[in-house]
């Protein structure tokens, strides 16, 4: 079978197609970033390369022949994460040289297979993807698929498909699972995504629902580092649950957070309070200055997250108020490694070694979730001759 890749970034399809055994002929491989390009040739020794994808449909031989093409064009247009300024985005606009090429093979092979994945976005504009394509093939579906069924990390992304699959059922991986060490009160992670690294709060997360805050029976945070910048890079979570989404990264302690330890964990939170010389909550008292506290509950159930000064964490203290929340009595921490990352996504823990650190997490960010791909070509039924059916 021969497949085409677009936009191909670490080349994660190719890594399903291999742990699922499926037969290949000959794999083209469209990608411009050259280290995303160099973790693919590091995984793979059967790629044909063919740069930049508006120059792809004049080196591919035999459009005829291409069996199934993986397509993850440019999401920063469409992503709640981003200004989404939906076709009007310059790198989003590829999408239509995506069109191009599609129509081009399709006309060409009309049982060719195809597998589009983006974001979860506005549904008009999923409408209009999904008919744009659906003009050039009607069979095409739409699914809405979250990774957290098949990893540690809750990724919500929309995937259109003419391949007949089963969703994937829930394998009730936990964060805990994938970590080397230490301990996490969150069932998935946030979902890794490119722009993660610039940092949000709760007032974003609420207002512009950005930046994968956690809430409900989600992933739990457990406490706050001691770093300087925004909120969202200062957040430590437990192993017990998921991790938050993994985005680029990027350095700048912008990597999920981990707490280490064993002790038990309680519902606590972080405000602002005027407290006197005795420890004594004034509130009303002006003069006194306003710190912020550490107030560790003895409930089982976490507090109710809000726009408000208080934060919702879990600690291993005491029931007790601790007015020095970002001093002495923050918990211990570390950074999620680049290969709980690759755990997160579902890849090999090595996926990544071929380049620095800042480079594998943001492959990770922009890539795919391996499983969930796996999920959808199972769907794929291959003759005795090694094509399509």
């Amino acid at each position: 079978m021969i497949y085409l890749e677009l936009f191909s970034g670490g080349s994660v399809a190719r890594q399903s197609v291999k742990e699922l055994g499926l037969p290949v002929t000959r794999w083209y491989s469209s990608e411009i970033n050259k280290f995303p390009i160099q973790i693919a040739n590091d995984n793979h020794d059967d790629l044909i390369h063919l740069g930049d994808v508006r120059g792809v449909l004049d080196k591919i031989v035999s459009h005829k022949d291409i069996d199934v093409i993986f397509c993850g064009s440019p999401c920063q247009g469409f992503s709640v994460a981003g200004k989404q300024l939906n076709f009007q985005h310059e790198q989003s606009q590829l999408f239509f040289t995506f069109l191009d090429i599609y129509k081009a093979i399709y006309t060409a092979n009309p049982h060719v297979k195809l597998l589009f994945e983006n974001v979860k976005m506005k549904k008009a504009w999923e409408d209009i993807i999904l008919s744009k394509l659906q003009d050039i093939n009607p069979n095409l579906k739409l699914h809405i698929i979250n990774s957290a069924l098949v990893s540690a990390q809750r990724r919500v992304r929309m995937y259109i498909t003419d391949i007949e699959f089963d969703m994937p059922e829930d394998k009730g991986i936990l964060l805990k699972d994938i970590v080397e060490c230490g301990c996490v009160d969150r069932s998935k992670a946030y979902c890794l995504d490119a722009n993660y690294w610039k940092g949000g709060n709760l007032k974003m997360y609420f207002e512009k629902s950005r930046r994968q805050l956690v809430f409900g029976d989600g992933c739990h945070q457990v406490g706050v580092a001691d770093l300087k910048g925004y909120d969202i890079i200062k957040r430590v979570y437990s192993i017990h649950g998921k991790a938050p989404t993994l985005t680029t990264m990027q350095g700048g302690h912008r990597e999920p957070k981990i707490v280490c330890g064993d002790k038990p964990l309680r519902s606590a939170s972080i405000t602002g309070r005027r407290i006197d010389g005795n420890g004594v909550r004034k509130d009303d008292d002006t003069n006194l200055p306003i710190v912020q506290t550490l107030e560790v509950s003895d409930t089982d159930k976490s507090r109710c997250l809000s726009t408000l000064t208080k934060d919702t964490v879990l600690s291993d203290l005491p029931q007790g108020r601790y007015p020095d929340a970002y001093g002495e009595h923050v918990m211990r921490w570390r950074k999620l490694t680049v290969k709980e990352c690759c755990r997160l996504q579902t890849l090999p823990d090595d996926y990544c070694k071929s380049v620095s650190n800042s480079q594998g997490y943001k492959m990770l960010g922009n890539g795919w979730n391996n499983e969930t791909i796996k999920a959808i070509l199972k769907g794929l039924t291959i003759k005795s001759n090694g094509n399509i059916a």
